[in-house]
């Protein structure tokens, strides 16, 4: 091969190998995610949501999962970003249980409706559940925010907004936990409260946790859900 086709090799491997890292640099840059929808009918539904803006014990953290059968509606947004360290979860959502039948099976399963929403950055935990669902109606606003030189001001937190109409098992909790270990490596409760009501019941709950101070050392699960 002369020096020609040696230099042509040469530049057509470094326009390759400046491809491949421009892939796995959009790639990486894959850290934010939006999700909007409406999931209206009749019949068994199950949904699971998980989102994270940090490994492990860390950043921000978000799970739901739904279950039951009967008639829904659910209008759900769902954002979350790993450069600003933030999610925000808005629901509004309707359940009537009744069992159904189809040619594959009896499905008959009352509803359930989990939400845990974390933010390590705060030291604070919001929780949602409601169980054992003859009828569900509900409308749930929560944002969460850490530590992150692109935030404006940089105040960790979370924000949470709860509105429900229940026949069944409702549970709603929160903790506010110190960041920071003591001496025996534990960390200090600022505050914590737990609802539990069976029954017919409205629940109307406002909840502002914030701290300006971080430390997400350790290996544990320090901030568990209530």
């Amino acid at each position: 091969m002369g020096m020609t086709g040696r230099f042509t090799l040469r530049r057509l491997c470094s326009a390759v190998l400046i491809s491949m890292l421009l892939l796995v640099g959009s790639a990486a840059a894959a850290n934010y995610i939006y999700e909007r929808s409406v999931i209206q009918g009749v019949g068994y539904r199950s949904h699971e949501l998980i989102g994270q803006t940090g490994q492990g014990y860390t950043g921000q953290k978000i799970v739901e999962r739904i279950s039951g059968t009967g008639n829904f509606y659910d209008r759900t947004e769902f954002e979350l970003s790993v450069h600003h360290n933030a999610i925000n979860y808005t629901q509004e959502a309707s359940f009537e249980y009744f069992p159904v039948s189809y040619q594959t099976g009896t499905y008959d399963r009352k509803w359930e409706d989990r939400l845990c929403v974390a933010n390590y950055d705060a030291g604070a935990v919001v929780t949602e559940q409601y169980t054992h669902a003859e009828s569900l109606m509900k409308n749930t606003q929560i944002s969460t925010v850490g530590n992150s030189h692109l935030n404006e001001v940089n105040n960790s937190g979370i924000e949470a907004s709860f509105n429900a109409n229940v026949i069944g098992v409702g549970h709603i909790g929160w903790l506010s936990m110190e960041t920071k270990t003591d001496c025996r490596g534990r960390h200090f409760e600022v505050g914590r409260s737990v609802e539990d009501v069976t029954g017919v019941f409205s629940i109307e709950k406002y909840i502002q946790l914030f701290s300006n101070e971080s430390d997400t050392t350790g290996a544990i699960d320090w901030l568990p859900c209530l």
